[in-house]
């Protein structure tokens, strides 16, 4: 049958009116490196569950990749690759291009929501020894109870040793979990709202369970856990004020669906961005202006503290920049005349909550990296909203290299929202949007994104740090 002519109306609609489809069907001939990406960015996530983990593997890979650590380098001249280490819990990373006075730069942040111990956790009580958190970000309390955790973290001991604490991610090693109140006597707890039904303080772990067999001892199973970590680390109670100890989901990242198109990972938000983008800047060719990757920590609780975006520590990189480039400028002007992506994730329509959402504006798994204007909540509070010139420079971008695309916003107006360092990156004065996968479960202990989405959002990162055309 010879295919229907399309009338004159068809033909204006199709030219004027936005296509919104599937990127799987734009990238078909893709697939096979779609799932090959998707198997080194399962592999990291599943061994980067904490920001120290996360930025000591990113370290690792920029020194095989030729980067060194910037206090070495006497000069950057074009091609040096260097980085600097922020305290183990933020990065700072950059290629010097032939032209050193122009910037390009892509931020990200590598904490996620999770659990943190209290200065003094441990106690006992009703036959077990449990530990008491305190929770870290954005959660959902509820999500939390009995689901297997891991522990992760460093401890240092009076005499200033450092103990790396690591338990709950192998076959052979012991969980952690936070028991629920059985249904049969939650009838008060069942009235609470979602915010309440498990309140901060009852997020507590069971720990240990058996007594040491003495009886003069008063607490028998706390004493035996002390024990035990005196043994096996070296340390004592009063060590954990020394100590940056988290929980954190022991699950391991799967494929999700029949056709394993989507991810299943705890802490997508924001390491699948960190990821896809350090991978872009390992990857980048030929880069005619310098390219740098910041990324930074606490960006889950305003980004406050000394490895927060909120810090002077990209102020200070970018002063032993201009130093050891020799360039004629100052930090200021540098960061003026930049340009950059906030690489964070959106929230994606949840086909089961589609109320909360504008259908007309709001991402879709499936198709593509998401580039959100502005975000914030209410009436565009604590956000950052990027030029109508900007805008236009990256749809371009990704057009040129056939690069499928989505935009929208987190949610209805006045249902809710969310923030980004983005804010905090362009009060330098530097262009700077939200650049990312869409998540379904964000804040979960196990949230899914889509694998051609996760892979959309590498090909524009790079295709930003290759490119020089605004």
């Amino acid at each position: 049958m010879a295919e229907e002519k399309k009338s004159p109306n068809q033909q204006l609609q199709e030219r004027l009116s936005v296509k919104k489809e599937s990127a799987w069907i734009k990238l078909k001939d893709k697939i096979e490196a779609i799932y090959s990406f998707s198997e080194t960015y399962k592999s990291f996530m599943g061994k980067n569950k904490t920001e120290r983990l996360c930025i000591r593997s990113m370290i690792e890979m920029l020194e095989k990749a030729g980067f060194s650590q910037i206090h070495v380098q006497h000069e950057l001249k074009p091609g040096v690759a260097v980085y600097k280490n922020i305290k183990g819990k933020s990065l700072i990373a950059c290629k010097v291009g032939s032209d050193p006075m122009k910037v390009r730069i892509i931020g990200a942040h590598v904490d996620s929501p999770r659990l943190d111990l209290k200065p003094y956790p441990l106690y006992e009580d009703a036959e077990v020894a449990l530990l008491k958190s305190h929770y870290y970000g954005g959660i959902k309390k509820y999500q939390w109870v009995n689901i297997p955790l891991a522990i992760h973290g460093v401890a240092f001991t009076k005499e200033g040793k450092t103990v790396e604490i690591h338990i709950g991610e192998n076959p052979d090693e012991p969980r952690f979990i936070i028991p629920d109140l059985l249904p049969h006597l939650a009838k008060d707890q069942m009235k609470k709202t979602g915010e309440n039904i498990i309140e901060g303080e009852e997020l507590n772990i069971l720990f240990a369970h058996i007594p040491i067999d003495d009886t003069d001892i008063k607490e028998k199973i706390k004493c035996n856990v002390l024990k035990y970590l005196n043994a096996t680390y070296g340390l004592v109670e009063e060590d954990f004020i020394a100590a940056d100890i988290e929980l954190v989901p022991a699950y391991q990242p799967v494929d999700i669906g029949i056709d394993r198109g989507l991810i299943a990972a705890y802490g997508q938000d924001d390491r699948v961005c960190a990821y896809t983008a350090l991978r872009a800047l390992l990857d980048a060719n030929d880069c005619k202006e310098t390219v740098i990757l910041y990324l930074a920590d606490r960006e889950e609780i305003g980004s406050m503290g000394d490895t927060g975006a909120e810090s002077f520590v990209f102020i200070n990189f970018m002063r032993e920049y201009i130093r050891k480039t020799g360039v004629t400028a100052t930090w200021d002007e540098l960061l003026e005349n930049a340009v950059s992506i906030s690489a964070d994730v959106t929230g994606a329509l949840d086909p089961t909550f589609k109320s909360v959402n504008d259908p007309n504006n709001v991402s879709y798994l499936g198709h593509g990296v998401s580039i959100e204007k502005y975000g914030g909540r209410g009436g565009k509070y604590s956000t950052s909203e990027a030029h109508a010139e900007y805008m236009h420079y990256l749809r371009t971008l990704a057009d040129t290299h056939g690069i499928p695309w989505q935009t929208g916003e987190q949610g209805k107006i006045d249902v809710g929202g969310g923030g980004t360092i983005a804010m905090f990156m362009s009060r330098y004065g530097m262009d700077c949007v939200d650049v990312g996968p869409c998540v379904l479960g964000m804040h979960s202990p196990f949230e899914v994104t889509s694998k051609v989405d996760v892979y959309c959002t590498y090909l524009f990162y790079k295709a930003f740090l290759e490119d020089s055309g605004i």
